[in-house]
């Protein structure tokens, strides 16, 4: 989405009345870098939060449009590198002229708040939501480029693997990778695998990792979802598959279609060897989907999905992220900001204390952050 500029404001997520019985509890909020404490009121069986702070994403050399969310956990190994656990990695897509397609920079969010460059990498680059790391110690960014901003340039691009010093050491290309517009990882320490959503074909393809200490090995891959809506658009760059959340227990990849506005799930995502179309469909909600872009677990089971607005959109619902159970039940929705267009990625992290939920707003080039206590009593 273009931004209308970065800046520092405070922001309240506008949480839309669901009828259900609240409950007062306590959460530590994030900005400019100090911890403080505020009391609100949420959705008893709801996972997402009403009010947060928001902090800059922008770099040095002026990137903006944030995109891509991903936790620094406590398996991947920060050795002497800039990262530490608990930091969250934003992807940022536009250039300082705001232009689509031509970011090159990746900010490190610290748990204190503090934001800092991890990586720069040299144009032409686009990096994309498809944001994730791995416990050998690598970040894995989708890199879909564009020559003036729009989608008639956008190129297939690639796979750009960064260790953890934030230094590229690998460029993965090919045939399954073609414009990555997201991607889930799942992590097996010498073996990966990359759930890949490609927006210049609609596709979504498995790509089978071997892990090294040099990098990845792709081992095979596979096309497992087609069929998905894919197009151009000149604000939301691409209407296509993006977000996507893995099941492992069952086995299942859930995938946000921007442009069939609904959600789906891939049975057997980690073995099968054909297409499954577009998947069986889990949730389509005129209401509350307006273009399901960004896709996430929560930490009680619940989905959660940003929405773009450039479909199905409606003026009184802009830039919200919505829950919604993997039966396909409506929970809860929350908006990031009151103009269109504003929500994209967007990532959960459980620890010993909680969970922490971050979005991004890529209007402003601000990352939300949210710390929620394991037991609000």
């Amino acid at each position: 989405m273009n931004p209308s500029g970065p800046h520092n404001s405070i922001a309240f997520l506008r949480a839309r009345p669901t009828g259900v019985r609240t409950v007062l509890t306590t959460a530590v909020f994030l900005f400019s870098g100090a911890l403080s404490y505020s009391q609100f009121h949420f959705d008893e069986s709801a996972f997402l939060p009403p009010q947060v702070w928001n902090i800059s994403t922008v770099p040095a050399n002026g990137d903006v449009n944030p995109y891509g969310v991903a936790f620094v956990d406590d398996s991947f190994p920060t050795g002497s590198g800039p990262l530490h656990h608990g930091d969250i990695l934003v992807s940022n897509f536009n250039n300082s002229q705001n232009l689509q397609g031509t970011g090159t920079t990746i900010v490190d969010i610290s748990a204190a708040g503090a934001q800092s460059l991890f990586f720069q990498g040299t144009a032409p680059l686009g990096l994309t939501t498809a944001l994730g790391t791995l416990q050998a110690g690598f970040v894995v960014v989708g890199n879909g480029p564009t020559a003036d901003g729009t989608s008639g340039t956008a190129t297939a691009g690639s796979l750009l693997v960064i260790n953890n010093k934030g230094n590229l050491v690998q460029t993965i290309t090919g045939p399954a990778i073609n414009y990555p517009w997201d991607m889930t990882l799942v992590d097996y320490g010498n073996t990966a695998i990359a759930f890949v959503a490609n927006a210049l074909d609609g596709t979504v393809n498995r790509l089978d990792f071997a892990v090294h200490s040099s990098g990845l090995t792709l081992k095979s891959w596979k096309t497992i979802g087609s069929g998905y809506v894919h197009h151009g658009d000149p604000v939301a760059m691409f209407d296509a598959p993006t977000g996507s959340a893995y099941d492992q227990q069952r086995d299942i990849l859930y995938v946000a279609s921007t442009g069939d506005n609904a959600v789906y799930a891939i049975h057997d995502a980690s073995s099968r060897t054909s297409s499954a179309g577009v998947g069986e469909l889990v949730y389509s909600d005129n209401v509350h989907l307006h273009g399901a872009l960004g896709l996430t677990w929560a930490s009680n089971g619940h989905l959660l999905v940003s929405n773009n607005d450039a479909i199905n959109s409606d003026p009184n619902h802009q830039s919200e992220i919505v829950e919604f159970t993997v039966h396909g039940e409506f929970v809860k929705t929350i908006s990031v900001d009151p103009s269109a267009g504003a929500a994209f990625g967007l990532a959960v992290h459980k620890h010993f204390s909680g969970s922490t939920f971050a979005a991004v707003d890529d209007t402003t080039s601000t990352l939300f952050l949210w710390h929620l206590p394991n037991n609000p009593f």
